[in-house]
């Protein structure tokens, strides 16, 4: 698909429901006795990947007409063995937070999942859980697929993250919902925090200590009793970063973005757009279900170059590929730094914008920790195509987001991928007026 040069962006849009909160809201109501209602569920391929495994796994999920997910669940070490291999799709949040919980079940499960899933390493998860008990057969690169074995009673296991890293905090978690006595993470670096605000809206016993440096100490007791909630899922941020970015890089546009989860953990992005020079204010500002909430309005901006503190990075991990094309719209250099992770995502971020980029007419230097760009001082991009995405979501809307701002309009190699987290994306800004 070929994004081409739009005309001032303008309306008011809702994005799907965040990805992070979805996946968390079906696997604990299906560890809550009774039934849970969640609202604004994002019906992404992700998403819907993780309510497979869980019915697989005995819950009952079900959708009604209005939107509605009825979600009964089995109760914490009430899972039952899979009869066939689960299959992942695209998502890692999916696989690695179900790792961590089935490692306190006694069962045994087969992840599987496709050609960009298969090349993500597990060994971050799989080697606390293993700790705890677990054990592990795994394919060369500890990828998938993977078989897992289960510890019913697993170890508690006080562990400190050598990375920063939400999938493996929040696995550790899942895990000691089943395991007797404490389990205690230490998070050096702050994560995005939506396990422990679920956990504990569902019952759970956890508490967090915030030590003089920032450093975070999760305790949660084990062998929990969750209670069935009512949830309302608030916009994904990740996915409003786009229509966000796109509304501040197309001259004249006015864009209003609704109902936006702003929790701090993720808000980096916003910060940062802001630094350089974006116009985006939040209004109605609330909280929904125990998050942060508010509306977004967005006005086109000039940019000017950033660098960033690379401290930075985890609250706004998912958004840098993004971020960058804002870059190359500024006025000179962007510097990021402190991004080593983007290499281990759906694809490697840094390599694959950094390829990309360069199609279009960008000048960049690719570093093994992030990137520098040099931007055009507002000038269209040449534009160019097509973009090897590498079967990654965030890349394709990314640069469907430079086409936008581009001289020739910007050919994206595959949009199928858009669908495992932002299925509305084209039609969102064919809303706005950016596509005949």
């Amino acid at each position: 698909m070929t994004f081409t040069a739009a005309p001032a962006l303008s309306g008011s849009v809702a994005v799907p429901g965040d990805k992070s909160i979805s996946h968390r809201s079906l696997m604990l109501s299906a560890l809550a006795v009774g039934e849970s209602r969640v609202e604004g569920l994002l019906e992404g391929e992700d998403v819907l990947a993780t309510a497979a495994a869980m019915r697989a796994m005995g819950a009952d999920i079900e959708r009604d007409a209005d939107g509605i997910w009825h979600i009964h669940g089995v109760g914490v070490g009430g899972l039952l063995q899979p009869e066939t291999a689960l299959d992942m799709g695209n998502s890692g949040t999916s696989t690695r937070l179900l790792m961590g919980l089935l490692a306190s079940h006694d069962l045994t499960a087969t992840f599987t999942g496709d050609a960009s899933l298969s090349k993500r390493p597990m060994a971050r998860v799989t080697e606390p859980l293993a700790r705890m008990g677990a054990s592990f057969t795994s394919s060369p690169g500890d990828r998938l697929p993977l078989t897992m074995r289960g510890a019913c009673p697993a170890v508690p296991l006080d562990y400190r993250l050598p990375v920063a890293s939400a999938q493996v905090k929040s696995a550790i978690l899942l895990a000691g919902l089943n395991t007797p006595g404490i389990t205690r993470v230490v998070e050096p670096i702050p994560t995005r925090d939506h396990s422990e605000r679920m956990l504990r809206g569902f019952g759970a016993e956890l508490d967090v200590e915030v030590e003089a440096d920032g450093t975070r100490i999760i305790t949660l007791v084990g062998e929990a009793e969750l209670k069935p909630q009512q949830i309302v899922v608030p916009g994904d941020p990740s996915s409003a970063a786009f229509p966000m970015v796109a509304a501040l890089l197309v001259p004249g546009s006015q864009v209003t973005i609704a109902n936006v989860g702003l929790n701090t953990t993720r808000a980096g992005l916003i910060d940062l757009l802001r630094e350089m020079g974006g116009s985006i204010e939040v209004v109605n500002p609330r909280e929904v279900g125990g998050e942060p909430v508010g509306d977004l309005a967005v006005t086109a901006s000039a940019l000017k170059g950033v660098e960033p503190d690379p401290a930075r990075a985890p609250s706004m991990i998912d958004e840098y590929p993004v971020a960058f094309i804002a870059a190359a719209l500024a006025q000179g250099r962007s510097v990021f730094r402190g991004l080593e992770e983007l290499r281990v995502k759906e694809s490697d971020r840094i390599a694959t914008m950094a390829a990309g980029l360069r199609a279009i007419g960008v000048t960049v230097e690719e570093l093994e920790d992030g990137i520098i760009i040099e931007g055009s001082g507002g000038a269209p991009l040449a534009g160019g195509g097509p973009i090897a995405t590498k079967l990654d979501h965030r890349i394709a809307m990314s640069f469907a987001v430079a086409g936008l701002v581009s001289r020739d309009g910007v050919m994206i190699d595959d949009m199928a991928p858009v669908a495992t987290s932002f299925p509305i994306f084209v039609p969102l800004l064919r809303t706005l007026g950016a596509l005949a």
